[in-house]
């Protein structure tokens, strides 16, 4: 008797783990896999920055479409990161096409799991080129087990949360943001 009680809370557990997987948690909202990517960002409280830079640029629709993506999304606080009065300037409209060029760096054409982006980087010898949607390029490596990505300007940032899947892509969120030349 306790024996399968056991097995059933183990059940219970395995369950519990692969709809967590399923549906990750990002920014307080759970991401849904049927769902495409601006669907899932507008409920990341960790995002809202993102989510308005993205409609500002005019890209919504580009980013509801069928794609596939691969987005390195950026968090708030990495926002915060920038210096001082970046965001309000990028978000002028005015500075469209800049805002423009810097979310598409964001973006690479395709569906890359962090498993392929390991998979590149192990063909690469220890690092792997990205190109990205922008036309720029990326480089991604592991320090232990956290994949890191290097822009154009030397800057670092962090996948902090990787493979979150969505119906057009997946979505790596990080933890600074990534600028063009």
């Amino acid at each position: 008797m306790k024996r399968t009680f056991l097995t059933v809370i183990a059940l219970v557990a395995l369950a519990f783990n692969t709809q967590a997987q399923k549906n990750p948690m990002v920014g307080g909202a759970a991401m849904y896999a049927d769902k495409d990517i601006v669907d899932n960002a507008v409920n990341s409280k960790d995002h809202t920055t993102l989510v308005a830079a993205v409609k500002a640029a005019g890209l919504v629709e580009t980013l509801k479409s069928a794609g596939p993506f691969t987005v390195f999304a950026p968090t708030n606080e990495a926002f915060i990161k920038l210096p001082e009065g970046t965001v309000e300037t990028v978000l002028k409209p005015e500075n469209k096409a800049l805002l423009t060029k810097i979310l598409t760096y964001h973006v690479v054409a395709g569906k890359m799991t962090s498993k392929e982006i390991a998979k590149a980087i192990k063909a690469g010898n220890g690092k792997a080129e990205l190109t990205t949607v922008s036309g720029g390029k990326l480089w991604a490596w592991m320090e232990g087990s956290k994949l890191v990505l290097k822009d154009e300007k030397g800057g670092t940032a962090t996948v902090t949360i990787a493979n979150v899947h969505q119906k057009n892509g997946v979505i790596h969120v990080i933890d600074s943001v990534l600028m063009p030349n």
